[in-house]
């Protein structure tokens, strides 16, 4: 398979540019992070902008295996575009409205659609399908975090 690397690259930027743009106009969530009480194995502040370049790198790769596919093309678009939406939302209700009750749920929403685009992609493309299951992972581990965060700083 000959890679587009110019339509890789972008989709990629795009990936950073829609996930984390609510972090751009919300200033010292590190410093928030860390006035908050965490619950166990909670990672330090430092770790996340490291994984989220990994996992949105990732999740990348993963559309623009399957937008080289003409299987379920729109529907994959669809459903990536709308999940990516609501991950940068959360990092405004968690840190922009302080609401980690509303996060929690919000975070659970975007569990599920994560699992429909993983089935979905990997209807088109085993690899494409495979390459999200990190980006659940940390979801899961995510939607952890911010349950302890609520119960503890109520």
């Amino acid at each position: 398979m000959k890679v587009n690397y110019k339509k890789l690259i972008l989709i990629v930027l795009g990936t950073f540019l829609i996930g984390g743009f609510f972090s751009f106009f919300i200033p010292n969530s590190r410093g928030f992070y860390s006035s908050l009480e965490k619950p166990p194995l909670s990672p330090p502040g430092i770790l996340f902008p490291i994984a989220w370049s990994i996992l949105y790198i990732l999740m990348g790769v993963s559309l623009y295996i399957v937008s080289e596919s003409d299987i379920k093309k729109e529907e994959n678009y669809l459903i990536y575009i709308i999940q990516l939406v609501v991950n940068s939302l959360w990092t405004l209700l968690f840190f922009g409205f302080n609401l980690q009750f509303l996060s929690f749920l919000w975070i659970l929403l975007l569990i599920v659609l994560v699992v429909v685009m993983i089935v979905s992609f990997y209807q088109t493309n085993k690899v494409a399908g495979l390459l999200q299951i990190p980006y659940l992972l940390w979801l899961v581990f995510a939607a952890y975090l911010n349950l302890g965060i609520y119960i503890l700083n109520r």
